[in-house]
């Protein structure tokens, strides 16, 4: 009798929390009608989930059953964890991504520049993905970067006449120095401290960026910066679009490759000592506030790229775009993903971007399901889709001696 009141008053919270969005319909002539059987729908399924939901825990809580993913989505999961598995799927996935722009259904200038900007956020979630992922260390003004590189192609094309191609080292060698800047002075800090102190720098620079109007425009921030040339010529938008698309895809290959050679050298191996305990890996002789440094400066290097090509492809840049739900948007990725791990991060970017973008057409519904799927994920699978791999070794010698004893 407890389960069924419990889940019954679960059923009117639900219905009473969503009434405004799923109850309400606005007529064209501004009167408002009662959408009840919505509601009713709504409450009814809610009132046997949740029975179903308590009924389960309760049966976790007598046994020793833990919660898991379906078999089948573990399966599938796996399958990234095995290299030859994964470099066919790769090999595949990346003739299939090259032969986007010639499809008939994804080759229109709108798919394609979805995918660009599915593109840029991976690029920004590896990025963070080497400070929070492999360093261990929490970034909340993440987008402070990303707005800084973009500023940087603004201010350089529009008022210096600077190529695509000369503004894209700037906008990293940029974005270093301020990652270095920020990097010195919480280098003692950790944890909670750190996470107050970048999210105080994302916010500095977005006023700074909002207040100083001579040179960024406030509010109304850049318009019309130069779309990068091919070799000088102007490209009409199509080919514009493809062109930049093709850029962003060279641009996320090369981003992970170098993402996973960094992971398994001695630096990615130091940063990932940091994140698991940094009393002990300084007393392994580990310099700390060089490998602090190096992760604040790479991943801001990586902001900074992203927020070039953000420039190049929405030809407008101000500061509503640099917010702090960007910030926590691009960390929900690296936790999605899973942290430290380069697949995952990859596939928690496209699936944070890709997924609302193609639910528009449930725009009523669209946020409600989106939410609901991040809560089961994080319920099911709170360390990520896909974990970061550990490496393992294996002594033979003392194996072969175990089996001659």
């Amino acid at each position: 009798m407890k389960r069924i009141l419990k889940a019954l008053l679960v059923a009117v919270w639900f219905m009473v929390l969503c009434s405004p969005i799923m109850g309400l319909h606005v007529n064209p002539d501004h009167s408002i009608s009662f959408l009840w059987e919505r509601l009713v729908a709504l409450g009814i399924g809610i009132f046997f989930a949740s029975l179903a939901w308590d009924w389960y825990f309760s049966r976790v809580q007598t046994s020793a059953v833990r919660l898991q993913m379906p078999r089948a989505v573990s399966d599938t999961l796996a399958l990234f964890r095995q290299k030859k598995t994964r470099g066919a799927l790769l090999a595949g996935l990346l003739a299939f991504l090259v032969a986007i722009p010639f499809l008939p259904v994804l080759g229109n200038i709108y798919q394609i520049s979805i995918l660009i900007s599915a593109l840029i956020y991976v690029m920004l979630a590896l990025g963070l993905n080497i400070v929070v992922g492999l360093a261990g260390q929490l970034v909340l003004g993440y987008a402070a970067f990303y707005a800084i590189g973009a500023y940087t192609y603004a201010l350089l094309t529009t008022y210096f006449g600077f190529g695509f191609w000369i503004c894209l080292p700037i906008g990293g060698i940029m974005t270093i120095l301020f990652g270095l800047a920020l990097g010195f002075p919480v280098l003692r800090l950790r944890g909670d401290y750190l996470a107050i102190v970048t999210l105080g720098f994302g916010e500095i620079v977005r006023l700074i960026l909002l207040n100083w109007v001579g040179i960024t425009g406030g509010s109304h921030g850049i318009s019309n910066i130069p779309k990068p040339g091919f070799f000088g010529m102007e490209l009409s938008l199509q080919s514009n679009t493809i062109y930049l698309y093709y850029l962003c895809l060279a641009a996320v290959i090369v981003t992970i490759l170098t993402i996973s050679r960094l992971k398994n050298s001695r630096v990615g191996l130091a940063l990932q000592a940091l994140r698991e305990d940094e009393i002990a890996s300084e007393a392994m002789g580990i310099n700390l506030t060089r490998v602090k440094l190096m992760a604040f400066a790479l991943s801001s290097a990586w902001a900074g790229f992203a927020g070039v090509f953000f420039a190049a492809k929405t030809s407008f840049v101000n500061p509503a775009s640099f917010t702090f739900m960007e910030s926590a948007m691009m960390l929900s990725m690296v936790v999605l993903g899973g942290m430290g791990s380069i697949t995952g991060v990859t596939l928690g970017a496209l699936i944070l971007i890709l997924v609302p973008e193609y639910l528009r057409a449930f725009a009523d519904y669209r946020m409600l399901l989106f939410g609901a799927t991040m809560v089961i994920m994080m319920i099911f699978r709170p360390q990520g889709l896909i974990t970061g791999e550990r490496r393992k070794y294996h002594i033979t010698a003392l194996e072969g001696r175990e089996e001659q004893a």
